[in-house]
């Protein structure tokens, strides 16, 4: 009997792993991701939390063993946060879970109609401007890069001020001169529902900054360091997650425009497209050592 109950205790999730930690950014993107892997994990019998913190104080966190996982890291426009904590072995990059992002200056079309398209044409018409570029939260990497911009004059911006806020108060302030027909220059990214809430378009010639494509870019995972080795279970689950620009645009969707609650969104937007399960769950099993997929579906009323 007691080779019996060998397979089960290993089986079995260890307590240390049965609380996952994630860190938030405030994005929305990253918002519904962690909400669809949260919900995951719940139907497998994990207890998740999730702060919502700055960018730099999710890395120090991941550092100092004060969260696991983090589903938002940016790149290449996040590298000079996130490079240093990967090559020190502090922070752990398994895998991509999006491809397609792009993350660079926006403003809305009839600004690209007028002849703004590039961020050439910024600084001549920075009266209109009214010499501020709209960025989201202080320490975050995007705002990081316009302050870079301004403090090297590059395309001659060094006349403008980066305005921190928040992306909720950003999107606010673009709503609000869009609905003005006046002129405002942001930041924009993709998946976003900004690109179908406004009539909106990104400006060329960032690349020595943004990155090329209008900043595209590749979203990663990151967990803590060792993270992986010492929850096997989870690890695996994060090296199956992949996620798709179409998702996280409804999702988000549901989130802002329709007012649902983030884990409501997941739940509801999973039941549609239970499909993704069976790759999401290869391999993966519930805390107590049971099949995940079933556990799971069977989580979401399927």
């Amino acid at each position: 009997m007691g080779l019996l109950l060998v397979p089960q205790a290993q089986a079995e999730v260890s307590k240390e792993c049965r609380t996952v930690r994630f860190a938030e950014v405030g994005w929305s993107d990253i918002t519904a991701t962690t909400a669809l892997t949260r919900s995951v994990l719940d139907g497998l019998g994990y207890k998740t939390t999730s702060d919502t913190i700055s960018v730099p104080i999710a890395y120090a966190g991941m550092k100092n063993n004060d969260f696991d996982v983090f589903l938002g890291n940016w790149m290449p426009s996040m590298a000079s946060i996130s490079d240093p904590y990967i090559d020190k072995g502090q922070v752990e990059r398994p895998r991509a879970n999006l491809e397609g992002a792009k993350y660079t200056l926006a403003v809305p079309q009839y600004v690209l109609d007028a002849g703004v398209t590039s961020v050439a044409d910024l600084a001549k018409n920075i009266d209109k401007f009214d010499g501020r570029i709209y960025g989201i939260e202080a320490g975050n990497d995007g705002n990081m890069i316009i302050s870079d911009m301004i403090d090297d004059d590059a395309f001659g911006l060094g006349e403008f001020e980066m305005i921190d806020s928040s992306e909720a108060g950003m999107l606010a302030e673009v709503k609000s001169k869009i609905s003005a027909k006046e002129w405002i220059v942001f930041l924009g990214w993709e998946p976003h529902p900004m690109n179908t809430r406004f009539d909106m378009g990104y400006l060329k010639g960032a690349d020595d900054y943004f990155g090329p494509n209008f900043g595209g870019a590749t979203v990663y995972t990151n967990t803590r360091a060792g993270y992986s080795a010492e929850c096997g279970n989870v690890g695996t689950l994060l090296a199956n997650l992949e996620f798709t620009l179409e998702m996280e645009n409804q999702v988000m969707s549901d989130i802002m425009d329709e007012g649902a609650d983030p884990d409501e969104a997941a739940v509801s937007w999973l039941k549609d497209h239970s499909q993704v399960l069976d790759a999401w769950l290869k391999g993966v099993k519930t805390v107590d050592g049971e099949q995940g997929l079933a556990a799971v579906k069977s989580s979401l009323g399927l």
